[in-house]
């Protein structure tokens, strides 16, 4: 199953119905954080949750998994061109998320493009249910891992790879005003 997929296409058939988070929740069954969790394709749903979130948008369950156009063999692309992807409102907190391989819909790894900008707020640790492997492009960040005492400051150049399930995090480094990253999730 192809959560980014699914989780655009459950927020963009509530959006389209003026629905928020609590109503369709509300709706479904189902709680506020799993119907979240679900958009920012934080976890795996199972075909009855699926059922729900449908029933709840009045649509058959296969809408959810409908792509309008077949999957390309291939796709080129470009760092600068991705798809913005409102993430966990990641806006907030001065990161953005961009999909690049967005047309590839059949694919197996999702790559984003990720900026990181200051910001007031700090995001909560983040764990999901795909691995992950982080490049760090430009700026210095410290990448936490379970606990914020569990940091890693990295420099340019510099990559982890992580499993599934992993609790964890990223702040700019002191004096850092922007970084940016490649992320693939499997």
């Amino acid at each position: 199953m192809d959560l980014v997929n699914v989780a655009q296409k459950i927020r963009q058939l509530r959006l389209k119905q003026q629905l928020t988070v609590d109503q369709l929740a509300a709706r479904s069954g189902l709680s506020k954080g799993y119907i979240s969790r679900l958009e920012n394709f934080r976890t795996g749903a199972s075909l009855r949750a699926l059922n729900l979130v449908a029933a709840a948008l009045g649509v058959e369950m296969i809408e959810l998994f409908r792509n309008e156009n077949a999957s390309p063999e291939y796709v080129f692309g470009h760092i600068n061109e991705g798809e913005f992807i409102d993430r966990n409102q990641a806006k907030e907190y001065g990161i953005n998320y961009y999909a690049l391989a967005f047309e590839k819909t059949d694919r197996t790894m999702n790559p984003f493009f990720i900026e990181y900008r200051p910001s007031d707020k700090q995001r909560e640790f983040l764990q999901h249910d795909s691995q992950e492997f982080f490049v760090l492009l430009e700026g210095e960040i410290d990448y936490m891992i379970g606990t914020p005492e569990n940091a890693r400051r990295m420099k340019k150049g510099e990559t982890v790879y992580l499993d599934a399930q992993l609790p964890h995090g990223v702040r700019l480094a002191p004096n850092c005003e922007y970084a940016a990253a490649i992320v693939i999730y499997h």
